[in-house]
């Protein structure tokens, strides 16, 4: 079926075997619900088709039955995707905070992890934290699974037959590890504390644009990131997270919830 999507949140790419690579997709419809496409290998998509964040798109849809989290759909067909409006930021994201202020938005992580876990009912949701209070940034390991991408060399020269080394070179050009995982941690309405792992493509674009700026410094490059996301976010915007449950730990782990988008408007407009 045909259906619109604002899309609102491009995780950051992470090896598949199945896929290549994979990029966790979702976004609002026209209603302000939350609808999430997977599995989308996202580089692997024709330029004319690479959505950007807060455009509206038209693919076509089905529940994906492989997933059990209840907005998880899948595209039946590729060629389908067409892209429509981007909403833009002025009038401090007026266009933007439209479509999300037309969803729930939680203060109570305990109400959102019952709804998960317990009832089943969702696994995307806009959340408003009490306060933001660090952002943690912790090494991570540099390089991707080396056995993921010994298969993954396998799978590419199997397919040789059936592509063009130009095909073959866009498949299998592997978007850079993260060496960083970067984390907020943050108070919901009730006092309850809870560090979550931001897993935005935004914060990981933003890590190598510092990277470039600072001449390969990373500490220097970090401290950038942080700059960002903790003093000038929480000085000057107000704050939305924008939460997903990983197919792993979806219906049991005590938070199943990630941050997969930062929603950041300023403050007093």
């Amino acid at each position: 079926m045909l259906t619109k999507v604002l899309i609102s949140v491009k995780t950051y790419p992470t090896l598949s075997i199945k896929y290549n690579e994979l990029v966790c997709t979702a976004g609002f419809l026209e209603d302000g619900t939350w609808i999430r496409i997977y599995p989308l290998p996202f580089r692997a998509l024709k330029n004319e088709r690479q959505y950007k964040k807060w455009q509206w798109v038209e693919l076509d849809l089905v529940r994906n039955s492989s997933d059990n989290r209840p907005e998880s759909h899948k595209v039946l067909n590729f060629e389908s995707l067409k892209l429509i409006k981007q909403l833009d930021t002025k009038q401090n994201w007026h266009e933007r905070k439209l479509v999300v202020d037309k969803g729930d938005i939680y203060e109570d992580l305990a109400v959102l992890i019952n709804k998960a876990n317990t009832e089943n009912l969702l696994s995307l949701a806009t959340f408003k934290p009490a306060k933001i209070i660090d952002f943690v940034i912790e090494k991570a390991s540099r390089e991707w699974d080396a056995k993921k991408i010994e298969i993954l060399k396998v799978k590419s020269q199997q397919l040789s037959l059936l592509q063009t080394q130009e095909e073959i070179k866009k498949e299998f050009a592997l978007v850079k590890k993260l060496p960083y995982k970067f984390s907020y941690k943050f108070e919901d309405v009730n006092g309850k504390q809870s560090t979550l792992m931001i897993e935005d493509w935004e914060i990981g674009a933003l890590y190598w644009n510092c990277l470039r700026q600072c001449g390969g410094n990373e500490k220097q490059a970090v401290e950038q990131v942080r700059e960002k996301y903790f003093t000038r976010f929480t000085q000057e915007h107000d704050i939305l997270l924008f939460l997903g449950t990983t197919l792993r730990f979806h219906g049991w782990a005590n938070n199943p919830f990630i941050i997969i988008g930062v929603f950041y408007p300023r403050k007093n407009c």
